[in-house]
């Protein structure tokens, strides 16, 4: 059943801004417009935030310059976001060490935080840093459940996944590096963290072999930022792109496939966002652990 003028006019109210149809009176009044270009306005970030009852604004600040940077400290919908993700970690941590400090064994949430805990250490960190590594558990576990939370928000109504977001990710990346570099540090001992970037060759290629481990502590949080990113909003998009071929072949005919596709992928998209969370907290773990045992090993053969 194709669609006719009435009933896109009747359903613009109920679409978002990313999928709404615009009319060209142009050459004949064919119905297009470019929806798959207006896809990326529903996963970026953006000042305003979707509620059942219209666009609501968030609170939007001039933008302060410092030393020629101009910063703007206005709240965002991702921002909100982290914030919320922030707030709900924080309440389960609190609530969750009320109740274990009035009973023995745990129940609830508490069960199920334990649970996560104990993997953490025997499936994650322990096997990637030793024993040693169960000291940099607090971070490792909050970095988990921070981004876990995070990832989950997006698949909410009027939700919005702040990792899906660059900005977000590339400040996860940079603390992933500093506490990186702050373990290797502390096992290895400032000069011989400083020893290893030369690769253990003769000095005369230490001007090859320098450069390329200095870039290569750069690219691993590199890496660690775009596959998050990457994952996260590529979801969604996808998603959009199937619920927007309803109203590019203007048919109902497609809704059901384009709705069952749309559904299947988002099931998919909540395994993916266990799957993110672990994947970067374990490749955090093991950059960790490779500074740490090669502290070890450096110990072992000197002595």
């Amino acid at each position: 059943m194709p669609f006719d003028a009435a009933r896109i006019a009747g359903l613009q109210e109920y679409l978002p801004d990313s999928v709404r149809v615009t009319s060209h009176t142009g050459g004949g009044g064919d119905v297009g417009g470019d929806i798959f270009g207006k896809l990326l306005q529903h996963v970026r970030d953006s000042h305003e935030i979707d509620t059942p009852w219209g666009e609501l604004s968030l609170p939007h600040y001039p933008p302060v310059s410092i030393g020629g940077v101009t910063i703007d400290l206005s709240i965002t919908k991702h921002v909100l976001f982290v914030w919320i993700a922030a707030l709900i970690l924080f309440t389960i941590a609190m609530m969750v060490g009320r109740k274990n400090r009035r009973a023995m064994v745990p129940s609830g949430v508490g069960n199920l935080i334990e649970s996560i805990v104990v993997f953490m250490r025997d499936e994650v960190v322990v096997p990637n840093m030793g024993k040693g590594g169960v000291r940099y558990m607090p971070y490792l576990l909050t970095t988990f459940l921070f981004i876990l939370f995070m990832n989950l928000l997006g698949l909410l109504p009027y939700g919005a996944s702040a990792t899906g977001n660059i900005s977000v990710t590339a400040g996860l990346a940079i603390v992933s590096f500093i506490m990186i570099q702050l373990s290797a540090i502390r096992e290895q001992g400032f000069g011989r963290y400083l020893a290893h970037l030369t690769g253990g060759v003769h000095w005369a290629l230490w001007p090859i072999m320098i450069p390329i481990e200095v870039l290569g502590l750069f690219t691993k949080n590199f890496a660690l930022c775009m596959r998050l990113f990457a994952n996260m909003i590529g979801g969604h998009i996808v998603i959009l792109s199937f619920i927007g071929l309803i109203f590019l072949f203007k048919t109902y005919l497609i809704a059901p496939a384009s709705i069952g596709f749309a559904l299947g992928v988002s099931m998919l998209e909540l395994f993916v966002a266990f799957l993110q969370a672990y994947i970067f907290t374990r490749l955090t773990s093991l950059f960790m652990g490779l500074g740490m045992q090669a502290g070890h090993a450096e110990a072992g053969e000197s002595h």
